[in-house]
């Protein structure tokens, strides 16, 4: 069982959809599930309909979990396994303060070393925690071995014990940390692969510590992604536009070659141009680089524009909002634009009352009326000679303003390529 987890604390970035793209191809593929989970439980971060947002992102792709999950619906099993660990004695009541903990660090800091917990509260009698008032949180006791897992991308990864540390699982207000929830929801929803941002690679050893200490026996095997960099060749920015999903979208980009292109990156594929369907052929995680990939905006146009000529007359239809004659003219314009709202408008622009150039007005009026009574023209050239021997126009003063008069623009393509493409339409062209 594949899952994504992703939190409702803002806009979904290109690196969370590219996990939740492989998760589900990778289900796809032996057929396990896919499973949605929405981590909800830091309360103060989550902003309101980004669930439905994330939903809604998900349906553009075609991704369709089996079952959806809401976290903080899980709280009454995070607190009762909290309650066992500190019973069977894997996990301990912590009564430091912040204030205390910060003085600890800041010694640290002082001396040059990594702050480890020191294990104050772990050595307490079972009566001084029961007398004890103060609030608490619960700790997780710091494993007595080295932790390993080997990951389906970065190989075997290994963890000493102090860097695992004595980690805190539920808070004083007895709300699970994210390695809590995570784990335990993990287990209690059947996962067995996750596959995520490399970023999440030290909160691994962590997770598994905590399964392993409620007795948990099954497998979980893992992926972690290399982050993905910008054009300049840095850490991607959550403020940077081309990392929201969302924006992408306003700009045009189809979720087709949006997710053409995250499976593409750090990838060796078949194919350049593909669809989620294509890459369960043939998709390895195994084969991802362990190398971060570059995101550039530019490759993204290019395959935005093959997707769009791709593009079934139906899909034509939804994307542009045009009649599905229309999509051949569509098409077409790919030569000169990539993204959605280029495209139609320039052919928006053919079938919007034409504005004489200044420069060519009394060409503009002469050619328009001409037009207007010729006999249907089969081909470009019948077209053109019989308007040039009718208005007596020839060169710039001929096609400059014949090209304002069928596209309202002074530049474009070839006319003789455009034309068969709007003859059947001259008529309302030529308004």
């Amino acid at each position: 069982m594949y899952r994504f987890a992703p939190s409702p604390t803002g806009d979904m970035h290109i690196g969370n959809l590219r996990a939740a793209i492989f998760n589900y191809i990778c289900s796809l593929q032996d057929k396990s599930g896919f499973i949605l989970r929405i981590e909800d439980t830091d309360k103060e971060r989550n902003i309101e309909g980004k669930e439905k947002d994330i939903l809604e992102i998900l349906s553009k792709f075609g991704i369709k979990p089996k079952q959806i999950y809401i976290q903080s619906e899980n709280l009454k099993f995070h607190r009762q396994l909290a309650s066992k660990l500190l019973i069977d004695k894997k996990a301990f009541a912590c009564f430091c303060t912040e204030e205390e903990l910060e003085a600890k660090k800041q010694k640290a800091k002082e001396q040059g070393v990594a702050y480890r917990y020191d294990g104050t509260c772990e050595r307490l009698s079972d009566a001084e925690v029961l007398n004890c008032e103060k609030p608490f949180v619960i700790r997780m006791k710091k494993p007595t071995r080295t932790m390993s897992f080997t990951d389906a991308i970065k190989g075997e990864l290994s963890f000493e014990p102090d860097a695992v540390d004595s980690f805190v699982i539920m808070r004083a207000d007895k709300t699970p940390t994210y390695n809590f929830a995570c784990a335990v929801d993990d287990m209690l929803e059947g996962v067995t692969f996750v596959i995520r941002g490399e970023d999440h690679v030290s909160n691994t050893p962590k997770q598994d510590l905590i399964r392993e200490g409620l007795g948990y026996t099954g497998k979980m095997n893992y992926a972690h992604l290399p982050i993905l960099l910008n054009i300049e060749g840095k850490k991607m920015s959550k403020r940077e536009n081309e990392s929201s999903v969302k924006w992408l979208f306003e700009q045009g980009f189809l979720p087709e070659a949006i997710a053409n292109y995250l499976i593409l990156l750090g990838n060796k594929t078949p194919t350049e141009i593909f669809t989620i369907e294509d890459a369960v052929k043939w998709f390895d995680i195994t084969k991802i680089s362990r190398s971060p990939a570059r995101f550039d905006v530019k490759k993204l146009e290019q395959i935005n524009r093959e997707h769009i000529k791709l593009a079934s007359k139906e899909r034509i239809k939804e994307i542009f909002g045009v009649d599905e004659s229309k999509a051949e003219l569509v098409k077409f314009y790919t030569q000169e634009s990539s993204l959605v709202p280029e495209i139609k408008a320039k052919v928006e622009a053919i079938y919007s009352p034409k504005i004489a150039p200044d420069e060519y007005k009394n060409e503009f009026d002469i050619i328009k009326k001409a037009a207007r009574n010729l006999k249907a023209c089969e081909t470009f050239d019948e077209f053109k000679k019989e308007l040039m021997s009718v208005t007596n126009l020839k060169g710039k003063n001929f096609f400059m303003p014949l090209r304002a008069l069928l596209t309202n623009d002074l530049h474009g393509p070839e006319l003789s390529e455009l034309y068969p493409l709007i003859k059947d339409d001259l008529a309302k062209i030529l308004i």
